[in-house]
């Protein structure tokens, strides 16, 4: 199979980076994403792995993947699948309780972006959150930290995390 390539945005800020998907390591996961394109949505800043940032969207693939190609500690160009149920993000401690619902389902799917070094997927309520990881940024990693940092600084209002073909 030919390598494939993905555009990751945000869309207020107007940058973008490209990423490769893992077809050989995640290609469950993958073809999920990738045949689900475009995907996106408000854009969340991590609160406790640190350097990352997400959407929360609704489920799009005909089945969930499984923990394929897993990670507890993903490394700056990290494009990572996380499964949630409605119970485990439905709390205010994390601030987005309607979110978490999405129209009745049951479930809530996270597309992340991890920017810089020392991230730690684990989490208060729950301990260990292990991610897929699916994708890795090949161009623009660097302006996109930028903004990732400039929306933590400046805030997340407005933004969306937007995932398209390139």
């Amino acid at each position: 199979m030919p390598d494939r390539f993905i555009e990751v945005s945000l869309d207020k800020r107007g940058v973008s980076c490209t990423a490769k998907l893992l077809d050989d390591r995640a290609p469950v996961t993958c073809a999920a994403v990738w045949n689900a394109l475009p995907l996106g949505g408000d854009v969340y800043h991590a609160k406790y792995a640190r350097n990352e940032i997400y959407a929360l969207i609704p489920p799009f693939a005909p089945e969930e993947p499984p923990l394929e190609n897993p990670t507890i500690t993903p490394i700056p160009g990290d494009l990572c699948y996380f499964t949630f149920s409605e119970t485990q993000l439905g709390t205010k401690s994390y601030g987005y309780e309607a979110e978490a619902d999405h129209q009745g389902r049951k479930t809530v799917i996270d597309l992340a972006l991890f920017y810089e070094r020392n991230n730690l997927l684990i989490n208060g309520d729950a301990g260990w959150v292990p991610g897929i990881v699916w994708g890795s940024i090949v161009d623009g990693l660097d302006r996109m930290a930028d903004a990732c940092q400039d929306l933590w600084r400046a805030g997340a209002l407005g933004e969306t995390l937007s995932f398209r073909r390139a």
